[in-house]
């Protein structure tokens, strides 16, 4: 199951007391202080992992507390420092605090981390003559986890505009294929080529009129193109069930402005698909008349004009 959001709360460890004690022997009638600071509260680390790829593991584990520093003893013995609590998350997370309404960070790369709730500081002992002292606070709070994928190239399109088919046969994924519309219902990631040419990119479920304001869940789908290079715009140049290619076009066009500039300024690269159907030859002319850009034909059924597309994202890139 692919959960690209979820919410949890984290509690860091106190730290641990300072000690109050006196060495005494029967030399020492008086007393030399001798206690020990306190151990360091448990972090609370939330730190990105290459191996995943979902959230679903907060889904219902959702509380996190971190152990409390070992007190100090006599005889200048420090408390033991408590281990930190490890969150692993995707690569791609981005980590809101809702307390305060504030983004803490984002973890793009494999072992970038950072430290969500802090542990308490171990108190200290009184061996410097200080007073002991009680060991620091925990902080606590209550975190969004946020995942927007990151990919090289984002596909987007009408649901049925072919958007599976193209990238299981362009890449390794292996996306749901159906002669229906909204057969995926997460993006699905697919590296695209050997080597040095290789790049990444994102099947994004379909979009619809509104999905700039969460219809469809669209909302939750258009964030994982905002992480991407370049836009992919596929377009059912048949005109599945009465559509009109070039209305889809200026449709979704419309969904990414609306949901945002950076977006919609994102450099596109306009696919017209099916075209191993005979009403996509007389559409592609009428679009052309209308949309003055380089548009590339293709059947990604028959795996027709693929080479060109991937090379022309490629360069884009």
């Amino acid at each position: 199951m692919f959960i690209d959001n979820a919410k949890i709360y984290v509690c860091s460890g106190r730290g641990g007391n300072g000690c109050k004690s006196f060495y005494r022997d029967k030399y020492t009638r008086q007393g030399i202080p001798d206690g020990g600071p306190g151990g360091k509260g448990a972090d609370i680390i939330i730190r990105a992992d290459r191996n995943l790829h979902t959230l679903l593991d907060y889904k219902y584990n959702r509380h996190f507390y971190g152990k409390k520093g070992e007190n100090g003893s006599s005889k200048t013995q420090k408390g033991k420092d408590s281990s930190d609590i490890i969150i692993r998350v995707p690569c791609g997370t981005v980590i809101k605090d809702i307390g305060i309404n504030c983004v803490l960070g984002t973890l793009d790369k494999d072992q970038d981390q950072l430290i969500a709730a802090h542990g308490g500081a171990g108190g200290l002992g009184n061996r410097h003559k200080y007073e002991a002292t009680e060991g620091g606070l925990s902080e606590e709070k209550e975190l969004t986890l946020e995942l927007k994928l990151i990919a090289d190239a984002g596909l987007v399109g009408f649901p049925n505009a072919g958007k599976s088919t193209l990238v299981s046969h362009i890449s390794n994924a292996h996306p749901e294929i159906a002669a229906y519309p909204f057969t995926t219902k997460s993006p699905v990631l697919g590296v695209v080529g050997k080597g040095e040419e290789v790049f990444v990119i994102a099947d994004i479920p379909g979009l619809i009129e509104g999905s700039s304001e969460g219809k469809g869940l669209g909302d939750r789908f258009l964030r994982h193109i905002e992480r991407t290079k370049i836009l992919v715009h596929l377009i059912d140049m048949a005109g599945f069930e009465g559509r009109d290619p070039l209305a889809d076009y200026r449709a979704i066009n419309k969904e990414l402005k609306s949901y945002s500039q950076d977006v919609f300024k994102k450099s596109q690269i306009i696919v017209a698909n099916k075209m191993d159907l005979a009403e996509a030859k007389d559409n592609l002319k009428k679009f052309r008349k209308q949309i003055k850009k380089r548009i590339y034909p293709i059947s990604a059924l028959n795996k027709e004009g693929l080479e060109e597309l991937i090379e022309a994202i490629r360069k884009k890139l």
